[in-house]
């Protein structure tokens, strides 16, 4: 029997992807041969590739004038990939300090020049977005960064900074394909896929055209967007298998109704939880207010010992990992677009089995 996976990532597929991938393992349509083992030079993948493009173009409705990159080394690798290629006229950035992942960005590409940490929400551990000073911006900075959905603390932007000529540049490895995106307002767009599109192993980058090709000289060539946009993605083997599965996730997005319909999904599956969470005498989210995730939730009962029975009898009940991150404690529950709002009613009433067992 297949559980609620809660996970933050890896996370939950759609079954009806993992049929499709499961009845095409042995041989692709007339191929012979499965994916996995396909010549990424072959007509039988170029074909499959350039069709996963062409479909993420359609569903996020992206502009011409930007690139789609198919690239490996999670979007941790980004964040050296990131000041390498943008850090590249005045050696400045600024970034939006809202957990471990911004963070990390910030304290890499501080390495490649002077980067201006604008605000942070560290003083009461992310627990929500920072009001954003503009007088505080570098209006000289390369580029503006920012995490948009914080998997490990549960916060998200709800509107982006007004940043004048300077190019936002978005993680949102968490919340990609969960609603609609003016792909125009950024510079660039980064997501690791083992969240909401397919499994880990991918990393795709949307990228305007005018922020490839000047590279600093230090670059390696694996880590130039340049040779990965004059390639197709395909200088090296890129990773074929995690393509193929972000095609039939496209697919079932948009046989949902694209990216308006998942949008409302997750409203009414995130509302589900919290209308439980702020109701409840055992349970208590840890962010409040508009900052709220849609995708992930963490939540807490204030008393770690009373966390674990929880986090054990869940999973027991068939409701797994949902042990939050260590940095935060509790637990946390990550709702990406595949997961049913059957197992969020499901784990809703195993809180309100456990709180009146144990309130």
């Amino acid at each position: 029997m297949r559980v609620y996976n809660f996970s933050a990532g890896p996370a939950i597929l759609p079954e009806e992807v993992l049929k499709k991938a499961a009845a095409e393992m042995l041989e692709y349509g007339t191929s012979g041969q499965s994916v996995m083992e396909m010549s990424h030079r072959s007509k039988e993948y170029q074909a499959i590739i350039d069709s996963v493009e062409a479909k993420l173009r359609d569903l996020m409705n992206i502009p011409e004038n930007y690139k789609v990159l198919f690239l490996q080394g999670g979007a941790s690798s980004q964040f050296a990939m990131i000041p390498l290629n943008l850090m590249n006229k005045n050696g400045k950035a600024d970034f939006v300090l809202t957990g471990q992942w911004a963070n990390k960005a910030y304290q890499e590409a501080s390495r490649y020049g002077k980067c201006n940490a604008v605000a942070s929400s560290k003083d009461k551990t992310f627990s929500y977005i920072p009001e954003l000073d503009k007088s505080k911006f570098d209006p000289e900075a390369d580029f503006f960064h920012i995490c948009y959905n914080n998997t490990i603390y549960g916060t998200r932007f709800n509107e982006l900074p007004d940043t004048g000529d300077v190019p936002i540049v978005a993680d949102m490895s968490s919340c990609i394909l969960s609603e609609p995106v003016d792909v125009s307002k950024y510079g660039m767009i980064y997501a690791g896929a083992q969240k909401n599109m397919g499994p880990a192993g991918l990393t795709v980058v949307i990228i305007r055209e005018d922020l490839i090709g000047n590279a600093m000289d230090i670059t390696p060539t694996m880590f130039n967007y340049q040779t990965h946009a004059d390639n197709g993605s395909m200088y090296n083997t890129p990773p074929t298998y995690g393509i193929y599965i972000l095609g039939l996730v496209l697919d079932w997005v948009a046989e949902k109704g694209g990216l308006a319909a998942m949008a409302e999904l997750n409203k009414e599956k995130a509302a589900v939880l919290y209308d439980f969470l702020d109701e409840s005498k055992l349970f208590k989210a840890t962010v409040s207010g508009k900052d709220r995730s849609l995708m992930n939730v963490p939540f807490v009962t204030g008393n770690e010992e009373l966390d674990a029975k929880f986090v054990s009898e869940a999973k027991k009940a068939g409701l797994i990992n949902i042990k939050g991150h260590r940095s935060v404690g509790g637990m946390r529950a990550s709702i990406y677009n595949a997961m049913p709002i059957e197992g969020v009613k499901a784990l809703v009433e195993f809180m309100r089995k456990f709180e009146a067992e144990n309130v």
